[in-house]
């Protein structure tokens, strides 16, 4: 049962595709939403600036805005982009996902052999159901979709209430329209924001789920599986502290915060439980989080913890395992966060 050096290069390879594959997600999704934004905002803004400009007393009323028609077309525009956008999400999305669960499967097989004995023999790797996968890959789509539905309406909403905000036109109606469209803008955007927290999220749990099947069908060598976050500078308090930590194999995860990184890793038994008797087995080599970020620069230290979660840290009033909290959320699974520092206080 023990994490061996080829578990972390094998983990680290895996890590590395999987950023990979996320990665070409965000560029595909910011890419179409780029240029969505780009069709849609020459016509808010003449609709704007021909609001403006029959302006008689410095001012456009809310229902002004509401009513007017160049504005209406662009939000129908806009709803019609929408719906294509969420569109191009799913697929997006829906095509990498078979993809992660075969990568799960075969990753899986690999860490395992990593923690046997060199040229192991009587132990053999059974491969998750066909259909077990199958349903990983249905249940993700659904998720995915039922995810991406809700982004058009949401975002028009958003967008809509920006635009039909008063309206004081003083003296430059450019600026004002150019205020506007920033705001506008931002709403948009936070469409873009929400596709990419499912496009990672969903990907990296379909993952998940799938190394969690492979357990099942091995489990008479596995013992349990271990929480891997990457010990970097881009880590969050919470994952750091959940590094290293052992879970039951019928437990999910790790359940970490949206788009989060985190691997799981699966421990075999002991090599004497196995049936390899004799040979003795090496420690296990998962570094230690806490000495990791001990070691760590004072300011990158900081970086990642804030100046005061690390000053309770340091001090002895909270404990590593303190830094990480499980929400609730509607909707979704239960995610590891950071604590609040308010309650850490």
């Amino acid at each position: 049962m023990a994490v061996t050096m080829e578990t972390l290069r094998i983990v680290a390879d895996l890590r590395t595709r999987l950023e990979k594959m996320t990665d070409a997600q965000t560029l595909a999704l910011t890419r179409a939403w780029v240029d969505a934004y780009d069709v849609i905002a020459p016509e808010f803004r003449t609709a704007l600036l021909e609001l403006m400009a029959a302006a008689k007393d410095g001012t456009v009323s809310r229902a002004t805005v509401a009513k007017n028609l160049r504005i209406r077309d662009a939000l129908q525009t806009t709803r019609d982009v929408l719906d294509e956008l969420a569109r191009s999400t799913e697929v997006t999305v829906s095509n990498d996902i078979g993809q992660a669960v075969r990568d799960a499967i075969d990753t899986h097989a690999a860490i395992i052999n990593s923690q046997l004995p060199a040229n192991a023999t009587g132990v053999s790797f059974t491969r998750a159901p066909a259909d077990a996968l199958a349903a990983i890959v249905e249940r993700t789509t659904a998720q995915i979709h039922s995810s991406a539905l809700a982004l058009p309406a949401d975002v028009e909403k958003a967008m809509k209430s920006a635009l039909i905000r008063g309206i004081a036109v003083g003296d430059n109606p450019n600026r004002t329209a150019g205020r506007i469209m920033d705001a506008t803008q931002q709403r948009f955007n936070g469409g873009l924001t929400r596709a990419l927290t499912i496009s990672r999220t969903e990907t990296l749990d379909a993952h998940r789920a799938a190394t969690q099947a492979s357990e099942k069908a091995n489990k008479n060598v596995l013992e349990e599986w271990e929480w891997h976050a990457a010990l970097n500078a881009r880590t969050c308090p919470s994952c750091w502290a959940k590094h290293g930590t052992r879970h039951p194999l019928e437990e999910a995860g790790p359940n970490d915060h949206q788009c989060g990184r985190c691997t799981r890793v699966t421990v075999t038994k002991t090599w004497e439980a196995l049936g390899f008797k004799g040979i003795p087995e090496p420690a296990s080599v998962t570094p230690d989080a806490r000495t990791v970020f001990d070691n760590l620069t004072p300011d990158t230290q900081r970086r990642i913890m804030g100046a005061q979660r690390l000053d309770l840290l340091q001090s002895g009033k909270i404990q590593w395992a303190d830094l990480s909290t499980v929400r609730h959320t509607d909707g979704w699974r239960d995610s590891h966060i950071v604590t609040p520092l308010k309650d850490l206080l």
